[in-house]
């Protein structure tokens, strides 16, 4: 059986942050729009189970030629991504604060690289693509964090602000963040599977 037909990285990188960024602002909106809803049905754990379905189920939609159909990219990407999303809760819950956001997108990074691209028929150079998805997961995470919290919502500028447009702030800040993180950890999908296809 032929291999799939390997695409240029740069094209994989665009198509990857281009597609993940959309489906992750539509994930972030979970948040975004229904958290409350989630206070007595599940708590933040429930929110993040969801979240991680709106990602499982929109990402084959638009990044399936990554890995050269839709079934072959489902086959990497869903045991990848719900293992790398039960690394960094775990990180999360456990460690907290910043120390739990670095540990839990090293450790996450490293397991979703090596998994889908033994998944997609070839580990080679997997470190390096695991590297490249740290920084570009890490960077457009960590924009999106600075898009919230120092932007949508500094201080004290934000506590001046009427409730109306304090929740405007608060939603444009979320959906900022998802489209940050959407940027960057799509880019990163991008090299993962583009590397894999090159060594299969």
């Amino acid at each position: 059986m032929s291999s799939p037909t390997v695409r240029p990285l740069a094209l994989d990188l665009v198509h990857g942050a281009l597609g993940f960024a959309f489906v992750s602002v539509a994930a972030f909106s979970v948040w975004a729009f229904a958290a409350k809803a989630f206070k007595n049905f599940g708590g933040e754990l429930g929110m993040y189970a969801a979240i991680a379905a709106v990602f499982l189920g929109l990402s084959g939609l638009l990044l399936s030629p990554l890995a050269g159909g839709m079934g072959r990219f489902y086959k990497a990407f869903l045991p990848a991504f719900l293992l790398y999303s039960l690394v960094w809760c775990i990180a999360w819950f456990g460690l907290k604060g910043r120390t739990g956001e670095w540990v839990g997108a090293a450790a996450g990074c490293l397991v979703f690289a090596w998994l889908s691209m033994k998944l997609l028929g070839s580990t080679r150079g997997w470190i390096a693509a695991a590297v490249a998805l740290f920084v570009l997961h890490t960077a457009g995470y960590f924009a999106g964090d600075w898009a919230m919290y120092d932007y949508w919502l500094k201080k004290p500028a934000f506590h001046d602000l009427a409730p109306a447009d304090k929740a405007h702030a608060a939603l444009m800040g979320k959906l900022s963040w998802g489209l940050c993180y959407g940027l960057g950890f799509g880019a990163g999908i991008g090299w993962v599977f583009n590397r894999a296809r090159v060594g299969a």
